[in-house]
């Protein structure tokens, strides 16, 4: 269904308050009859609008488009809608949400990189401008209703506590409802999920997953809202966590897979490729790109770690499976509703190319990799029939995700190359969509959404947000190619930037530019950009950038690269800066912080989930846990105080009245302090010191647990970690929401006695940590 082409809709938002226009007297009965206030009506025949985003997808993963793993929702969409083969994102997650919702360049929306690697610039603080007003506003006040589902990775960390500000919540950014969670990554078995504001209760079914409840949720939002308000479209944005890590999967899923992944990511590449001429997704002529530098050819792997692989791999794939089946039940509901063929449903398979965080080995906990440690096979294949499972937050090797991004090279964050930034999109639209089945190549970004949502509603974007003047929409519309396969793409160029990962498109052509590996966090703080290595590739014949053509055409390289700055400096993307795993350390940073300057603080019994960044910084320095609580008896149980969870972090816990502290080196050493006797009745302050040995990152530390004056458990930590203690989980007390510090206790583990309060001290630093050299001495272990 069109929409009526004289349809208008201001420029200037919010409309301005109703004024009664009649004629007033003494009463109403000399009054002219009021006229009440009605509510904004959409433009005539707007559509509902579903907005699918999966994560951390490769171009060649899901069967729609070649890859190994079953999509049938895919597939169904695709036969009735049609499918893009030329649609890029940026390289990474926060970046691409940014742009998806704004219609603006990643770094125009200050988000260069995941809200976890904020710096002060302009283009990097990962606060969203005002004048960058999400899609959710203005279809919300233009008649919409309007809900997202799942992942939010696009509030400062600094603002996800419960003390707000929830301005850039995601009911803060136009969205009527939320359901999901403040994070890169979420634990899909024991997940910390908001509702609106409030923290959502931990389920209690014992075959709980975050993907089927974020489904279910956004299944019961479409249809209440449609039951209350049939005349009202809806704009429904679904972002699931899969399939990022965790890699994790109920069983049933992963039994699907077994042995299916034995021949190795050559050999699945190989076959990708054939499968993708056979469905038309790539042309007839395109070349399978050789193995990107530093990854491993299968064949030189030992028989334990192909067996180890190719385990994580069936893993993966019962993930995605998964999903796409979730997202056939949302689909399922939406088709079933009375105005379903006047609905546009966008499925995006992908906010970037499959991730290579799980490094050249795989991981049984990516906090590992964001702390700089690598992981060794032989460690990881003692968990092989763990996999997926509540006990690891896993990740498959590199060399897989390159294999998940077939036929392009490289992989997320290499923002140069297409195996970063090419991904899936299928659109299906039954009113307006005609071509069934058909296939649509014209470039196009994510920014394009945007400006093509606003096109087909009728909505104007608005040059005034509430009170805000707004930056233009940088994207442009592609609505013509819905109609018209041959239609002209109106993207002539586009630039690509993720942690000096440069592209360039530019009618055609494409300039590329790698700089680091993903799989490397480690960079030289000398590395100069002026000597990284451009590469040419001409798209047309060249689908997979398989020729390098820089040699060839100098002056062609010299006027892209020339280009490339000159975007960058119209949308913030200067400074360059290639630091990494640093980066995360909010400190060093000076990222903002609810803590300030304060060297202690004071928690009581009932605060849960609050988040590492309004927690005090106690990593690399010393610190004190002093909780004062008070037991009934001798056998009081459950958790005082916990900061993480299953992938790093801390907790205290009485079992059978003996107190007991454990320290979780990043799931690979859960370092235990035990009392040999329970406490007794009555009061008593129970303390925690931790002397951590100075000298630099994740050093070591001497523990200490007393109580009454008396030590009760001491004993060394050789290392500690460095940067962050978890991913998505914070501080508790009095319970433990999330997953658990170890496994030794069942969820929520609640205090059986009472916490009066519990205070943590640091010690103050004799100067914040530094980014000079904490890259490098956060990947060396402590000796």
């Amino acid at each position: 269904m069109s929409i009526d082409s004289v349809c208008q809709t201001p420029e200037i938002l919010p409309r301005p308050d109703f004024h009664f226009k009649g004629e007033i007297g003494r009463t109403y009965q000399d009054s002219d009859p009021a006229t009440f206030p009605q509510p904004v009506q959409p433009p005539k025949g707007a559509p509902n609008i579903v907005l699918i985003l999966l994560d951390d997808v490769g171009f060649g993963q899901f069967e729609t488009f070649g890859g190994g793993v079953p999509s049938p929702t895919m597939e169904r969409l695709a036969k009735e809608g049609l499918r893009y083969n030329y649609f890029h994102t940026t390289a990474l997650c926060s970046p691409t949400r940014a742009a998806l919702i704004t219609g603006r360049n990643h770094h125009s929306a200050s988000f260069a990189g995941i809200t976890e690697l904020a710096t002060g610039y302009d283009g990097y603080c990962c606060i969203l401008p005002r004048g960058c007003g999400t899609i959710g506003e203005v279809l919300r006040q233009n008649g919409y209703m309007t809900a997202w589902i799942g992942k939010n990775h696009n509030t400062p960390t600094w603002e996800t506590s419960a003390a707000g500000p929830f301005d850039r919540w995601a009911n803060g950014l136009g969205f009527d409802y939320f359901y999901g969670f403040n994070a890169g990554d979420m634990n899909h078995w024991n997940p910390i999920l908001f509702e609106n504001r409030d923290l959502v209760p931990a389920s209690e079914d014992p075959e709980y997953h975050l993907t089927e409840d974020l489904a279910e949720r956004a299944i019961t939002w479409v249809r209440k809202v449609k039951s209350i308000a049939p005349d009202k479209p809806y704009f429904l944005y679904v972002a699931p966590g899969a399939t990022h890590a965790p890699h994790q999967a109920p069983q049933k899923w992963i039994d699907q897979f077994k042995g299916k992944f034995d021949t190795g990511w050559d050999a699945y590449r190989e076959a990708t490729i054939e499968r993708q001429k056979a469905r038309g997704v790539v042309p007839d002529d395109t070349e399978l790109t050789v193995r990107s530098k530093g990854l491993p050819a299968w064949d030189t792997l030992n028989d334990d770690q192909k067996r180890l692989y190719a385990r994580m791999m069936e893993v993966f794939a019962a993930y995605g499976a998964q999903v796409d089946a979730a997202m056939g039940r949302v689909i399922d509901a939406v088709k079933a509703l009375p105005d379903a063929d006047n609905t546009i449903i966008i499925y995006i398979a992908g906010d970037n190319g499959s991730s290579a965080e799980g490094g050249l080995e795989g991981s049984l906990c990516e906090n590992m990799f964001f702390n700089g440690f690598p992981e060794k096979w032989e460690d990881n294949l003692k968990a092989i029939d763990e996999l997926g499972g509540p006990k690891h937050f896993n990740h498959f090797p590199s060399a897989w995700a390159h294999a998940m991004n077939t036929p392009f090279q490289w992989t997320k964050q290499v923002a140069s190359h297409f195996g970063g930034t090419r991904n899936p999109m299928i659109i299906s639209w039954p009113d307006r969509i005609k071509d069934a089945g058909g296939l649509r190549d014209q470039f196009i970004h994510t920014i394009d959404i945007v400006p093509t949502l606003y096109e087909v509603c009728g909505v104007t974007a608005p040059s005034e947000l509430n009170g805000i003047q707004q930056k233009p929409i940088e994207g442009v519309s592609f609505a013509a190619t819905f109609d018209d396969g041959g239609a002209a793409s109106k993207r002539r160029t586009q630039y690509f930037e993720l942690g000096v990962n440069r592209g360039l498109y530019h009618e055609g052509w494409m300039a590329s530019a790698p700089s680091f590996v993903p799989w490397q966090p480690v960079r030289p703080e000398d590395w100069d950009p002026d000597q990284q290595v451009w590469e040419l590739y001409k798209l047309d014949g060249d689908f997979s950038q398989a020729h390098d053509l820089a040699d060839q055409h100098p002056e062609k390289l010299r006027e892209l690269q020339d280009m490339w700055w000159v975007e960058a400096a119209k949308y913030n993307v200067l400074p360059l800066d290639w630091r990494a795993t640093i980066r995360m350390n909010a400190e060093a940073m000076g990222r903002p912080s609810m803590v300030g300057d304060r060297t202690s603080a004071t928690y009581y019994e009932g605060m849960i989930g609050l988040p590492d960044a309004a927690c005090l910084p106690m990593l690399n320095k010393s610190w004190t846990i002093t909780a004062d609580i008070e037991l009934t008896d001798g056998k009081a149980e459950g958790m005082i105080v916990t900061h993480g969870g299953l992938e790093g972090g801390y907790g205290l816990y009485l079992r059978a009245g003996k107190p007991v502290f454990v320290y979780n080196f990043l799931s690979v050493e859960r370092t235990t302090f035990a009392a040999e006797a329970p406490l007794g009745a009555g009061r008593h302050q129970l303390v925690v010191r931790h002397d951590y040995d100075g000298g630099g990152m994740g050093k070591g530390a001497t523990i200490t647990v007393s109580a009454g004056g008396g030590t009760l458990a001491s004993g060394r930590l050789e290392r500690t970690v460095p940067i962050q203690f978890s991913l998505g989980e914070g501080l508790d007390i009095g319970m433990d929401v999330g997953s658990p510090i170890d496994f030794t206790y069942q969820l929520p583990f609640k205090f059986t006695g009472r916490i009066e309060k519990v205070t943590v001290e640091i010690d103050a630093p004799a100067a914040k940590p530094s980014a000079a050299g904490a890259e490098t001495e956060a990947a060396e272990p402590a000796k």
